[in-house]
């Protein structure tokens, strides 16, 4: 399956792949502030892997530093959040129509090491739990397979106003 699940996949079904234009599909996150590229090994209701390719490109290194550049820790959570987003729109299928998903809580986040131009970020999320349209995950952003930040959120999916 290339980019979508079909509304009546059960939870554990699989999809290998999402694009840059199912995630646009998905979420309603744009450039300056999309913060994926890919979501591959998604499990309907389990876990995902989003793909960020760190480009020297960024419009955030401008000031962040100026000639030190550093990806910003918020914007590695913000990354974790939408590939979180990706798993709840992809599970709740036709139920996640016309929706958001939402922050409610950030725990526990911790950044291990800088994350600069040229780094590819594997961001790893998983369901911790669910009740009703309250979702509860662990991630962590790994470069080269090492942990480079990690953090427990909760996002609530709610209709848009």
């Amino acid at each position: 399956m290339d980019n979508a699940a079909s509304p009546a996949a059960p939870a554990g079904a699989t999809i290998d792949r999402i694009d840059i234009a199912g995630i646009m599909a998905a979420i309603p996150h744009r450039y300056p502030f999309l913060m994926l590229d890919r979501v591959v090994d998604l499990v309907l209701g389990e876990s995902a892997i989003g793909i960020k390719n760190v480009s020297a490109n960024e419009n955030f290194f401008q000031g962040h530093f100026p000639g030190h550049p550093v990806m910003p820790g918020v914007l590695i959570v913000e990354a974790m959040a939408q590939t979180a987003a990706i798993l709840v729109v992809e599970t709740l299928g036709e139920d996640a129509k016309g929706r958001l998903v939402y922050f409610m809580s950030i725990e526990g986040a911790k950044f291990r090491r800088p994350v600069v131009p040229g780094d590819q970020l594997r961001i790893h999320i998983s369901k911790q739990q669910q009740r009703g349209m309250v979702w509860k995950f662990y991630g962590e952003a790994k470069v080269d397979g090492v942990v480079v930040a990690e953090a427990t959120y909760t996002a609530m999916i709610r209709n848009r106003a």
